[in-house]
């Protein structure tokens, strides 16, 4: 069984791991081999093909060919001697006086068919198989009477990296440290680089406060209340299950651990599967969890979005909560994201606000958002509210007006003239956008929502996404059962600002995930292309699903081409499996086709045979013919992922931001 790296194994769903003790040395000394994509590499046994051939032979069928091929090549040994020694009797070959010559000679003969025997019948009985396989390991366990000496452990430096910082590293030494101290002190080394000031900084730090030196803001060093995955932080992987020894897997990963890590979040993974499956506790948890510690480490941020009873960990893993409708939430959210520019605000907020099936009136919902916001920002030096923002939209003359005094008193008057001009022409007509963006308003205009809000009375202190290039950890809860309405427009507006602000960071150092729940209201066309350009970014998201029947067909293919990790759980629906089935497209299996036919071979006696077999028996003879070939087949059908997947499983393909790929593996998330 593999080692947890700092904690026991979970056990438990709902309740904490127990503590074990953790060693540093043995820790970060633990072998981690290089292994491809979505492998634990902590204690992994890298694959061996010479290995993994030989225990593909089933143990009965390899010891009785052995066997077989012992008795046979025994036999051979004594006839094949005796019949060359008779051989060479005859020709008068062994007639001669000295014995040293006879017994040069019979040595030779049996020499020679010792090899003969060993050459056939070793290879077909595949001795040195059973040799490696059993004998081998048996002699290798035999105990002496004097037992070798144990060798001494090599000593191993483990904060060898940060010496050069000086002799306050000595403290180090002596004081507990666990595995998120340690990363994030290198981190922090390595973000310091050769700068002397930095230098000087991080010693300082480490003199003064030891394993807490260089501490996340929020001064911890852990996750309260324990951790419910296993991680590796060195490789920043989190450990999900096991990757199943099945045909269908590929043999590098059968039997070894399966994790995620940024190389491959930073392609982005789309789950899907119905509710009761275990998305949000084996997978959407485990990432949650993952991201904050890394947080903690100062080497990603993380953005968590989903319902208010989601079970995405405590709140006191995050830094910042923010729950629209709950009074006792601290923060709120900024519906602009601080965006330096008006007109990419008012675009996003414009396509959050627009449900699908007005996705075609999107353009003019834009420009009319921008005709508005643009204007506000130039004459307040800040974005309206919730209430001001509906209230101009919507044709609040007394706002117009007021608007256009305080743009005249600013001197931006006639920078925004045209756009203040074209959304009066524009009220009151039928095709009117901004009457159905203040409708659409009027569901986050609500008593119990507006303090949430940045720009309202009594608004609380704001997350806008531009905060991506810190360290922080945020929690959004929905108010998926007061206000469903509301929420989805929230799920898709904080998507497209993640997608926006990640691919915009001047910063691109840290890590940016985004866990969102339930993405069946966020996902459109803007932010699918804005999904493609996070490999690039040093971003990622993670999206879950019910089933892809909620999105627009037009989004469906689109979403998977996106994406380069897919995950489907049990219990999809066939046609949510087609996509998937298509997206992991066939590979080539070996057919072994047997026909029988009639037997019509033969004169008149076997014919007559045959009559006689068919009037007693009542079968007809036949001949087998056995036809193999290599066809194309799928790798996972429809009707496979629809209804043979196990319940605690998951069949997922990978793709690391370095475009290595693995095919869809099938994983016991149990383990």
């Amino acid at each position: 069984m593999e080692q947890n790296d700092a904690r026991t194994q979970y056990t438990h769903p709902h309740l904490p791991p127990p503590r074990a003790p953790f060693h540093l040395p043995t820790w970060a000394t633990a072998p981690r081999p290089q292994a491809p994509p979505g492998i634990y590499r902590q204690h992994h046994t890298p694959y061996d093909p010479r290995t993994a051939t030989e225990n593909e032979t089933p143990v009965g069928p390899l010891l009785l060919r052995a066997a077989l091929n012992v008795a046979v090549g025994l036999f051979v040994y004594l006839e094949g001697v005796s019949l060359i020694q008779g051989l060479l009797t005859t020709l008068g070959l062994t007639n001669t006086s000295s014995f040293v010559v006879s017994l040069l000679v019979a040595a030779a003969v049996n020499v020679a068919v010792i090899i003969l025997v060993l050459m056939v019948f070793g290879r077909m009985g595949r001795w040195g198989e059973v040799w490696r396989r059993w004998v081998a390991p048996v002699l290798s366990r035999t105990v002496t009477d004097v037992p070798p000496e144990p060798e001494a452990a090599p000593v191993v430096d483990v904060w060898a990296e940060l010496r050069p910082a000086g002799e306050v590293v000595r403290r180090l030494e002596s004081e507990p440290v666990g595995d998120v101290d340690y990363v994030r002190l290198h981190q922090a080394w390595r973000s310091v680089g050769a700068d002397p000031a930095g230098r000087q900084e991080f010693a300082a730090q480490v003199g003064s406060r030891g394993a807490a030196a260089c501490a996340h803001p929020s001064e911890q060093r852990d996750l309260p209340g324990g951790r419910a995955a296993r991680h590796d932080l060195l490789v920043r992987q989190v450990r999900l299950g096991t990757a199943q020894d099945v045909p269908k897997n590929p043999a590098t990963h059968r039997n070894a651990g399966f994790a995620l890590d940024p190389a491959l979040l930073g392609t982005s993974l789309l789950a899907v599967g119905p509710a009761g499956t275990g998305k949000t506790a084996v997978l959407a948890r485990p990432v949650a969890e993952a991201l904050c510690l890394q947080a903690l480490a100062g080497a990603a941020c993380a953005v968590v979005v989903g319902a208010a009873d989601a079970d995405l960990g405590p709140d006191d893993w995050y830094d910042v909560v923010i729950a629209p409708g709950d009074p006792s939430a601290p923060y709120g959210l900024d519906l602009y994201g601080a965006a330096p520019n008006p007109d990419e605000a008012a675009a996003r907020l414009a396509d959050a606000l627009l449900p699908d099936e007005l996705a075609s009136r999107a353009e003019s919902a834009r420009t009319s958002m921008q005709q508005v916001v643009g204007p506000f920002r130039a004459a307040y030096g800040r974005y309206p509210g919730v209430r001001e923002l509906r209230g101009l939209l919507a044709g609040d003359r007394d706002g117009w007006a007021e608007l256009a005094e305080q743009l005249q008193k600013s001197g931006r008057r006639p920078e925004f003239e045209a756009d203040l001009q074209q959304r009066e022409r524009m009220h009151g007509r039928v095709d009117d956008p901004g009457a159905l963006l203040a409708d659409r308003l009027a569901l986050l205009d609500r008593p119990a929502l507006a303090a949430g809000f940045s720009g309202s009375p009594g608004a609380k202190p704001a997350f806008a996404m531009r905060a991506l290039e810190h360290p922080l950890r945020v929690r959004v809860k929905l108010p998926e059962r007061s206000h469903p309405e509301a929420a989805r427009m929230l799920s898709r507006l904080l998507l497209g600002q993640f997608t926006q602000a990640a691919a915009d960071r001047a910063d691109r150092e840290l890590f940016a995930g985004l866990v969102l729940d339930d993405a069946t209201a966020a996902v459109d066309a803007q932010t699918i292309r804005g999904i493609q350009r996070l490999r690039g970014a040093n971003a990622g998201v993670v999206l879950l699903l019910r089933t892809l029947s909620d999105l627009p067909e037009a989004l469906r293919a689109p979403l998977f081409g996106a994406v380069g990790n897919r995950m489907a759980f049990p219990g999809i629906a066939p046609w949510d499996g087609r996509l998937f089935s298509e997206a992991w497209g066939t590979h080539l299996v070996r057919e072994t086709a047997v026909t029988h036919t009639p037997d019509t071979s033969g004169g008149t006696m076997r014919r007559a045979g045959r009559l006689v077999r068919k009037a007693l028996s009542g079968t007809t003879a036949q001949t087998e013919s056995v036809t193999t070939r290599d066809v194309e087949r799928h790798r996972w059908s429809p009707s496979d992922l629809a209804h043979a997947l196990p319940s605690g499983h998951a069949v997922i393909s990978l793709t690391s931001v370095t475009g290595e790929q693995v095919p869809p593996l099938l994983v016991d998330l149990r383990h």
